[in-house]
């Protein structure tokens, strides 16, 4: 459902005109209407001043569930991708996440680039250790 209607469906169920939610706003009644219309988008400033005029918190007007909405839980393995196995590869991973975001794009696939073949050494590397070692013959 498109914000715009729910905001309206809300509304008109609380019996509330579109004066009386500019009135507590501080919106302007045209403005009001484009966005039950769905011609603008309004920000997350402007959905929490019309969730205080609906007197609802503002998951209500996002989430169309029974009661506020459940964080995401990851399992364990997805935890692990995300963050790694140890205390270690999470610091490391936590600032090469810092990093990453200061850098731009040209930068990042220069650090992915060299990030695989530094990878794929490592692979090529632990198969020749695994296999066995060839005796003269």
């Amino acid at each position: 459902m498109l914000i715009g209607q729910r905001l309206r469906e809300i509304r008109e169920a609380k019996g509330l005109s579109q004066v009386a939610i500019s009135d507590a706003t501080g919106l302007v009644q045209p403005y009001l209407s484009r966005v039950e219309n769905g011609h603008t988008v309004p920000g997350v400033e402007t959905l929490e001043k019309w969730a205080r005029a609906l007197g609802m918190p503002l998951y209500v007007l996002l989430y169309e569930g029974e009661g506020p909405p459940q964080p995401l839980k990851l399992s364990r393995e997805n935890e692990q991708e995300l963050w790694g196995d140890s205390e270690r590869e999470s610091q490391a991973l936590f600032e090469l996440r810092q990093s990453l975001a200061k850098m731009n794009d040209r930068e990042r696939k220069i650090l992915l680039s060299l990030t695989e073949r530094m990878a794929s050494r490592s692979r090529s590397a632990e198969k020749r250790r695994a296999e066995p070692a060839r005796e003269p013959g």
